[in-house]
């Protein structure tokens, strides 16, 4: 990693923002603007444009319009296949810029960053350029004298509502799906994290895409989400975020035209360590690391941790032993490991937890703001034990360095505890019994399980939840499935 262009970066001035509405940049239309509060020391980085309902319908109306003279839908699949792969090589060339750029926006650690945003974005833009002209119609096996066909099509235009903890990676998980298989979209970034994903619009424009076919609209989601939410010619919605907007959003898909909304709601993932665990220690490192990278601020971050009762003690001690070796600071050192919380608001919330875990549990190690003398948001890492599945800190999504410890005496009452939840996004499980392991991953309610590991899949399976987790999928090829119809032509012989 080449620390001296970090350095540039980082003190490089950032323009303030534009929209990006049918290939061109503009204001707000009522020139409005929103500061960026860089969660690294607290200061303005830049101003967003806070974009208006009047805004989000032009940026409707240049996708439809692109979509309906087919400059992309009608394109043949090899040429749409050019234009996503110069799309990903562009990402890749500027992939420190953006991650630097995502890093004074958002907080992720450098090293996370880097991996978990550009590079992972332009892997994911590969994967369904790649995968665009593998998606075939069917013939169905109906009476010989007639002849029917399922046809695949695009939807028209989508609307994506994208998070602030991997903007560019969760945005190429609805964008290059969407794009690949010829829609049009009109992309709201989030309020804390919208730099990157105008950038990767940018540069998707430099590699050939119409104008028209990928516009942004930023600002706040009570007004860009929704106006995108209300908007009649919308055809598909897909958002990742909170449950509360997520149910507003489904009833704005009522209140108009009834578009599919897709949600990914996120979780309060149980990650289960049973005695049998084939390496305590590897255990211990995977699980802080998948509860504490990103100040835990992941979808699929591993919360609650369930031990069993034999190891519970060992186990809490080397997970704190372990997470006083992780470095918290900043972002941008590449020997950190746990850069800054997103924002003010999401660290006095964290904040807010913990002091209710005090009285819940017993804090083992962390709890604190820390580093306050730089202006920005970090937070030590947090371990609490004493927890019963019945406190709050174990049931609702807390979206920082948090773990909430929980002991359990069987298979049954892991189970048990690990459904308990109105959450199902993800899970794991240690142990060396292949029997326990195969029982568990069918018994846990979870859109993923893992086993004897903690994250790191890849673009060939599917993410998506279950319960109030969400429906539909991102990643693999059935995520073409959001933005695909059937179509059925009967034709009689």
């Amino acid at each position: 990693m080449d620390q001296t262009r970090i350095e540039a970066l980082r003190d490089a001035p950032v323009p303030p923002a534009t929209l990006l509405i049918d290939g061109e940049p503009r204001n707000a239309s009522d020139g409005a603007t929103m500061e960026v509060i860089s969660p690294l020391d607290g200061q303005v980085l830049t101003t967003i444009p806070a974009g208006t309902k009047a805004d989000v319908d032009d940026a409707v109306t240049a996708a439809r319009r692109a979509f309906d003279d087919g400059r992309w839908s009608e394109l043949p699949p090899a040429a749409r296949k050019a234009v996503l792969l110069k799309w990903a090589a562009l990402v890749e060339e500027h992939a420190l810029e953006l991650a630097v750029l995502g890093v004074r926006d958002n907080g992720t650690e450098i090293g996370m960053a880097l991996k978990a945003e550009p590079l992972s974005a332009a892997g994911t833009i590969r994967y369904y350029a790649e995968g665009l002209d593998k998606i075939y119609g069917e013939i169905a096996p109906t009476d010989p004298s007639v002849l029917a066909l399922v046809h695949r099509e695009p939807v028209g235009v989508v609307g994506a509502i994208v998070p602030w903890n991997f903007p560019l990676m969760i945005g190429a998980w609805k964008l290059a799906p969407a794009l690949a298989a010829g829609n049009s979209v009109v992309l709201k970034p989030a309020e804390t994290a919208s730099l990157t994903l105008i950038r990767l619009a940018e540069l998707a424009l430099t590699a050939g895409l119409p104008p028209g076919v990928l516009n942004v609209v930023t600002g706040a989601g009570a007004v860009v989400g929704e106006a995108l939410g209300l908007s009649m010619d919308v055809d598909v919605l897909v958002f990742t975020g909170s449950g509360g907007v997520g149910r507003r959003l489904l009833e704005y898909s009522a209140r108009s035209n009834l578009k599919r909304v897709y949600l990914e709601l996120g979780g309060k993932s149980p990650n289960i360590i049973f005695g049998d665990c084939p390496d305590l220690d590897e255990a211990v490192k995977v699980s802080a690391h998948g509860i504490f990278r990103n100040s835990g601020q992941v979808c699929v971050a591993g919360s609650r941790i369930l031990v069993e009762r034999g190891i519970h003690d060992e186990f809490v001690a080397k997970l704190a032993e372990f997470t006083k070796t992780m470095k918290v600071g900043d972002p941008l050192d590449p020997t950190t490991n746990a850069g800054a919380v997103n924002s003010l608001r999401q660290l006095e919330q964290n904040l807010g937890f913990v002091a209710e875990a005090r009285e819940a549990g017993r804090i083992v190690i962390g709890g604190e703001r820390i580093l306050e003398d730089t202006g920005g948001y970090f937070m030590e890492p947090t371990i609490v034990t004493g927890v019963t599945p019945e406190d709050r800190i174990a049931r609702d999504e807390v979206f920082g360095p948090v773990a909430a410890i929980i002991p359990f005496d069987s298979e049954d009452e892991a189970i048990a505890i690990a459904n308990g939840t109105d959450y199902g996004l993800a899970a794991a499980i240690w142990t060396a019994n292949l029997g326990r392991a195969h029982r568990m991953v069918r018994a846990v309610k979870a859109g993923v399980v893992h086993v004897n590991t903690y994250g790191g899949s890849d673009n060939t399976v599917p993410l998506g939840g279950v319960k109030q987790s969400g429906n539909g999928h991102d990643k693999s090829l059935h995520a073409f499935d959001k933005y695909l119809d059937l179509k059925t032509a009967w034709i009689k012989l």
